[in-house]
């Protein structure tokens, strides 16, 4: 019987070739990440935050001011709005004002025009009427507001004042102011209403045709140059109205005294509007004057 091997001796053992140890190649070396240290692990460094802190604040500063804008807007929209609306008011108690002084004059032109006054209306007037000579007769005549389409002057005078001058062939004929001798030339008659139409070159100052129809009891002047005496003033009133001498028309009755060369001469309202033009008086009476009435004229002739 073999003799066993103690396995807790060595002998009959021989030495196993040495089994080598695994060798660990060492590690590659990795940087550590910015902001940790070299070596070693780190706790995370706590960044710095005033960039961030400073932007945070530079945006509520301009989120402030936008706000502060936005309400200062608001309130100048405000106030603008208040200042329109005392402006709107201002201006509306302002037309009301301007209105009723507008509606005062008005009322104080009327009652000023309603204040008969002779020689205020025989001041302006006066400059617009003239002598008439037509051959061996005269008259009066009076100029019209209207400018005669060459610039000149239109008067209305009686057709019986230049009938002679008329019926001869003649045209031309001269009035007279204030030692003053101008040409004129008949342009048209109307022998039915004893009208005639006159012009001159020169310029003169005119007047006006009545706007208002004339009625009976009212106030007027009569202008013109009997006997050859110019600017002769008288006053009184219409006293009615007639049918003309032919009987196709009207004709104005007034009882201011006239006399032979008063006739075509104005017969004027308060307003200093002609109303008729004087033509004839009563033979055997006083106080009795003809006037034809102005629209008549006016009407015939189409230069008033």
């Amino acid at each position: 019987m073999s003799k066993g091997h103690d396995l807790g001796s060595d002998a009959g053992w021989e030495p196993s070739v040495g089994y080598p140890r695994p060798i660990t190649p060492p590690a590659a070396f990795v940087p550590p990440p910015e902001g940790y240290p070299a070596g070693g692990q780190g706790k995370q460094p706590r960044r710095l935050a005033w960039p961030g802190i400073l932007a945070l604040l530079l945006v509520l500063a301009l989120g402030g001011v936008v706000g502060l804008q936005i309400y200062e807007i608001e309130r100048l929209r405000d106030q603008i709005a208040a200042l329109d609306q005392r402006l709107a008011a201002g201006q509306a108690a302002d037309r009301n004002r301007l209105d009723a002084l507008e509606g005062r004059t008005t009322q104080l032109e009327k009652q000023a025009g309603e204040i008969f006054d002779p020689e205020a209306i025989a001041a302006a007037v006066l400059p617009s009427v003239f002598r008439v000579s037509a051959g061996q007769f005269t008259g009066t005549a009076f100029a019209l507001s209207k400018p005669a389409q060459d610039g000149g002057t239109n008067l209305f005078t009686n057709f019986h004042v230049v009938e002679s001058v008329w019926r001869s062939g003649g045209r031309q004929v001269f009035i007279e102011r204030r030692d003053q001798r101008f040409a004129a030339t008949i342009v048209r008659v109307d022998e039915k209403n004893d009208v005639a139409q006159l012009h001159t070159r020169e310029r003169f100052s005119g007047l006006r045709p009545a706007t208002e129809t004339v009625r009976s009891g009212q106030q007027i002047v009569v202008i013109g140059s009997p006997l050859g005496l110019e600017d002769t003033v008288t006053t009184g009133v219409v006293s009615a109205f007639r049918k003309s001498p032919d009987g196709t028309g009207t004709v104005i009755q007034f009882d201011a005294p006239i006399n032979p060369g008063n006739s075509g001469g104005p017969v004027v309202n308060r307003a200093k509007e002609v109303v008729g033009i004087a033509t004839a008086k009563a033979r055997d009476a006083e106080g009795i004057g003809l006037a034809v009435p102005i629209k008549t004229a006016c009407d015939a002739f189409d230069i008033c």
